[in-house]
């Protein structure tokens, strides 16, 4: 395993032991606690907790060496992670909004005012494990990991939702005791929200969109500075799990033999995946300079 594959699944294993914490924790808390937002909270922890399983299930399934069958790899593994990674959050805030609604016409008891300092450890701590494992996807360019950290993030809106909720309960008193309730229907609502933002990134993964205008220019530098090549045309990149795949039209002098062409687009090759790490592979074309 590559230390970049090490960084994400020990992020993963990271979200787990969290999540499986904050999951019982939230139960406890918010049965014992009167706050129906609290136990909507532990519901989406409980989801989190088979959602980072399945991370972890497609970055062990990514890293598999390519094969004649998967002549790229098994990378797109991880796109589809995401897909039903959003599943279980679209599933979690059903269930948060279903719940909602029912507690909001359901008499019952103000919540325990200590429930708001585990509340308040929460968001500490779920802000924390979203700050860990965005970095760490954006090192090692996982949208599968992105969506686990997009977890936390939810899981820390949801916390100050309730948190909010709880309060307001406890400040204006008896009458108000479904403030936490319209608060979990809120986050129900911005946890939605949050999946289009995961789901339009790995759908874009999956169908091969060139929306890499950064590492474009950085190929075409370096290919710049290779000797023989006198230009780049065309250059597509597209990404496959945690590696990029590029396809670029290198120019060169019309003049030279085919079997110099060719050990300029070696050298190019080899330029491009020595100086930039997340490239998996590189197809050069040779086009002659007119």
């Amino acid at each position: 395993m590559s230390a970049t594959e090490d960084k994400a699944v020990k992020a993963t294993y990271f979200s787990i032991a969290g999540n499986s914490v904050l999951a019982l924790l939230k139960w406890l808390a918010g049965f014992f606690g009167n706050s129906y937002a609290l136990i909507a909270d532990a519901i989406e922890s409980t989801a989190d907790i088979f959602a980072s399983f399945l991370v972890l299930f497609g970055l062990k399934y990514a890293k598999r060496p390519a094969d004649d069958n998967h002549p790229y790899g098994h990378g797109k593994v991880e796109p589809l992670v995401t897909f039903i990674v959003v599943g279980f959050l679209i599933v979690s805030a059903t269930i948060i909004a279903y719940q909602s609604i029912q507690n909001i016409n359901t008499p019952h008891e103000l919540p325990e005012s200590w429930t708001l300092y585990v509340l308040g450890a929460i968001i500490i701590w779920k802000e924390i494990s979203y700050r860990i494992v965005i970095k760490r996807s954006k090192e090692t360019n996982s949208s599968a990991l992105k969506a686990d950290a997009w977890h936390h993030r939810s899981d820390a809106i949801t916390s100050v939702a309730a948190f909010a909720g709880i309060s307001i309960a406890l400040v204006l008193g008896k009458g108000y005791e479904n403030a936490d309730d319209f608060a979990a229907l809120f986050a129900s609502g911005f946890i939605l929200y949050n999946c289009y933002k995961i789901f339009r990134p790995a759908l874009g993964e999956i169908m091969d969109e060139n929306v890499y205008p950064e590492l474009v220019q950085q190929i075409r530098g370096i290919a710049a500075m290779v000797n023989g090549v006198v230009a780049t045309e065309k250059c597509y990149v597209r990404k496959v799990g945690m590696k990029f795949h590029i396809d670029l039209h290198a120019v060169v002098a019309g003049s030279l033999s085919v079997t110099e062409g060719h050990e300029i687009a070696h050298k190019l090759k080899d330029t491009l995946m020595e100086q930039l790490p997340e490239i998996g592979n590189v197809l050069v074309h040779i086009e002659p300079a007119i």
